[in-house]
């Protein structure tokens, strides 16, 4: 079964940096898509960012270009999303997802089949 595992959250200062790790493990297919969606208490799930593996585009939400950054290391099957001058707005449960085939934009949250755990982010002095 294909399992995705996100670790690296925690508590950080308003202005502070963190990175998130998603690590992927049993999927099969050459095409897919690794999603960032963070989600805050009473708010519904909002999307992040997102990379494609078929040649690594990048893409992320308007409000968080910047200071959010996806990258990935094929050889470790992970996908890292670097979070830079991280605000209390921030705050939210983060979780990576994965979706089948090649697309051109990140998608909404049901066009991913399989979901991590999640991994809290307290932005908070």
């Amino acid at each position: 079964h294909l399992q995705l595992v996100e670790s690296g959250g925690g508590l950080v200062q308003p202005g502070g940096s963190l990175r998130l790790s998603c690590a992927a493990s049993g999927f099969t297919l050459n095409y897919y898509v690794i999603g960032w969606f963070r989600q805050a208490p009473g708010k519904g799930r909002e999307g992040v960012s997102c990379i494609s593996s078929a040649d690594g585009s990048t893409y992320y939400a308007d409000s968080l270009k910047g200071r959010f950054t996806i990258s990935r290391d094929n050889a470790k099957n992970t996908v890292y999303l670097q979070m830079n001058s991280l605000k209390p707005e921030d705050t939210a449960v983060y979780y990576c997802a994965y979706g089948e085939g090649r697309r051109s934009t990140c998608g909404p949250p049901n066009w991913y089949d399989y979901w991590g755990q999640g991994t809290q982010v307290t932005v908070s002095s």
